[in-house]
């Protein structure tokens, strides 16, 4: 008895063992392969962009996004920064990702409304959706399925990676008590808001952000919308123009983006991919947060230490500018078979959202005063 009882234990003994053994060897695998897919491949990448390299908030944004993905894939995907004008000009970057001259592009789709006008619905709209109405949109109302759908055709993958919030009105040299005031204005406005200065007899010019502060200074425009006080600071444009306008009915809410050459994005691997499309979605939040944060100190800085002043939009211009641009957006619409498509889902989720937020959001700050 005895003996078996050996017999026996020593047969589990060896059981046990070869498990144990088994075990160890596929956890050597797993290390093995681990490490190997540490040490894999090295992707190098090259990223242009719309603004002046480093600029505050939207260059140091593609900074910060660089470096994070940098982090999160452990060095296995290395992207270069290129700033407007250094490998491509500011209003080239849609058609240098497309072509692949880089794998990666940041600025806004209302810069590639000659590529499609329907684009412009990805940046923002006159009297549209907020910053956080947007991100809801294109994160939860169908939003981002459409941008794809439109950007496929040219080999390109957009993703939201930033906004800048509600923007000021802009920089004039001159009072705006009616709408009267801008016939003849010469300002620097992008998108539909460009459009709808145009037909208030207005004429829009489009500039990339380094040209505008000497155009502004020169003469050659009368007046520019940037963003809001911590761009328009750095800028300097206090410098150049005297009177400071709000609110930006123009851009309520803008989305800035990364676009990405979709044969260098299916070349990476899985894990790779979501990092980029993640840390994207990371700027996107942080880059808001910045905006909000900067933009207190940078008003404060305006109208206490450079004396701007700061005026506010008549409610009569304000109305006019509502209605030529309801007009405007709705042609828009009827022209283009996407564009409607788009718009459609668009002003929806706008009405549902403003359902909401009438209760919320816009309730609370009112009792907020």
């Amino acid at each position: 008895m005895k003996r078996r009882d050996f017999v026996k234990q020593l047969g589990a003994g060896a059981l046990v063992a070869g498990t144990v053994a088994a075990a160890g060897c596929s956890g050597q695998q797993q290390v093995e392969k681990d490490s190997t897919r540490g040490s894999a491949k090295t992707y190098h990448w090259k990223i242009v962009t719309t603004w002046p390299k480093n600029f505050p908030g939207m260059g140091t944004a593609v900074n910060k996004l660089v470096a994070l993905i940098d982090e999160m894939s452990g060095g296995r995907l290395k992207i270069k920064v290129y700033g407007a004008g250094e490998l491509v000009p500011a209003f080239e970057v849609f058609d240098a990702v497309s072509s692949g001259t880089a794998e990666m592009g940041h600025g806004a789709a209302y810069y590639w409304k000659g590529k499609s006008e329907a684009a412009q619905f990805f940046s923002t709209v006159p009297f549209g959706l907020t910053a956080q109405e947007m991100n809801a949109w294109l994160y939860y109302g169908g939003g981002m399925e459409l941008w794809q759908e439109l950007y496929q055709p040219f080999g390109l993958i957009p993703v939201a990676a930033g906004n800048t919030g509600v923007q000021m009105g802009g920089w004039f040299n001159k009072e705006i008590n009616s709408p009267a005031d801008l016939k003849g204005l010469k300002m620097r406005i992008p998108g539909l808001g460009g459009e709808v200065l145009r037909r208030l007899g207005g004429t829009p010019v489009n500039l990339p952000g380094g040209e505008i502060f000497t155009s502004l200074q020169s003469g050659t425009i009368d007046a520019t919308e940037w963003v809001g006080p911590y761009n328009d600071l750095a800028f300097g444009l206090h410098k150049a123009a005297r009177y400071y306008y709000y609110p930006g009915w123009h851009e309520p809410g803008t989305t800035l983006e990364c676009i990405i050459n979709q044969q260098a994005f299916a070349g990476l691997p899985g894990d790779l991919q979501a990092i980029v499309t993640n840390a994207c979605k990371a700027i996107n939040i942080d880059l808001l947060s910045e905006f909000t944060a900067r933009n207190n100190t940078a008003l404060y800085q305006l109208l206490m230490d450079h004396k701007v002043a700061l005026r506010s939009f008549p409610e009569n211009v304000l109305k006019e500018l509502r209605r030529v641009a309801d007009k405007v957006v709705a042609e828009l619409a009827d022209r283009d078979p996407m564009a409607e498509k788009i718009f459609t889902s668009f002003r929806t989720f706008q009405k549902q959202a403003m359902a909401w937020n009438n209760i919320s959001e816009r309730a609370y700050l009112n009792t907020r005063v």
